[in-house]
C-alpha cells in the first residue's frame, strides 16, 4: 500500500515510454492502422494500460481498463473530424519522474504522462501537434472567407435583372458554381492528411 501510494505521489503509477519505430508492429495499435489506405505511424507511446498513436491521419487510444486487464477499447479520432487545440508541455519539477502533453481533440482531452528522460523526443511530438492546431484555425478562417465571398455572389445575383426566359438557366448555372465552389473549398481547407508535418518536425 505505501509502495502505491509513493508511486501515485512521485507520478510513477501509468508513466509511459515512446516507442521505438522498429518496435511499432510489436504494438496493437498497429493492427488498426490503415494501412491499406497510406496511413502511417509517426509517434507512439505506450503505458502500463494505454496506447497512444500518432498517425498522419488520426489519434487511435487503445484504451485499456486497467493494467491488470487483458481488456482493450480501440478509439480513433481523425484529425479532420476531431480538431487538435490547447496544445501543453508540462516538463519535470525536482522530484518529478514524467513529464506531461496535454491536448484537446475535439471536446475529447487528453493527458499523457511519459518518462522524464524521453523529453527531447516529446518536445517534436509538442511541436507538431501546436503547427497542426495552428493549421486547423487557418483553415477554418479561410473556408469561412470562402463561404462569405459565396454569399455575397450569390446576393448580387439575386439582385441583378434577369430575363424570366433566363431565370431557370441562370439560377442552374449558379447552383452548379456554388456547389463545385463549395467542394473545393471543402477539400483544400479541412485537412485530413498531415504526414508533411510530422515528417517535418518528429526525429529532425
Amino acid at each position: 500500500m505505501l509502495k502505491k501510494i509513493a508511486s501515485d505521489a512521485l507520478g510513477l503509477s501509468d508513466i509511459g515510454r515512446i516507442i521505438d519505430p522498429k518496435d511499432y508492429d510489436k504494438t496493437d495499435s498497429d493492427d488498426y492502422v490503415r494501412h491499406e489506405d497510406d496511413e502511417k505511424i509517426y509517434f507512439l507511446i505506450k503505458t502500463k494500460a494505454d496506447e497512444y498513436c500518432f498517425t498522419n491521419l488520426a489519434l487511435i487510444h487503445v484504451d485499456g481498463e486497467a493494467a491488470t486487464s487483458t481488456k482493450r477499447t480501440m478509439k480513433r479520432y481523425p484529425y479532420a473530424f476531431y480538431p487538435i487545440s490547447n496544445v501543453l508541455l508540462e516538463t519535470a519539477g525536482r522530484i518529478d519522474m514524467d513529464i506531461e502533453i496535454k491536448f484537446n481533440l475535439g471536446n475529447e482531452s487528453f493527458s499523457i504522462d511519459v518518462h522524464r528522460n524521453e523529453i527531447e523526443k516529446l518536445k517534436d511530438l509538442y511541436k507538431a501537434l501546436v503547427f497542426i492546431s495552428e493549421k486547423v484555425v487557418e483553415n477554418q478562417n479561410y473556408l469561412s472567407m470562402s463561404n462569405t465571398a459565396l454569399e455575397k455572389a450569390v446576393s448580387v445575383f439575386a439582385g441583378s435583372k434577369i430575363e424570366e426566359s433566363q431565370v431557370v438557366e441562370q439560377f442552374k448555372q449558379l447552383t452548379e458554381f456554388s456547389s463545385r465552389w463549395l467542394t473545393e473549398s471543402y477539400e483544400k481547407y479541412n485537412e485530413k492528411d498531415f504526414a508533411y508535418v510530422f515528417e517535418k518536425y518528429i526525429n529532425n
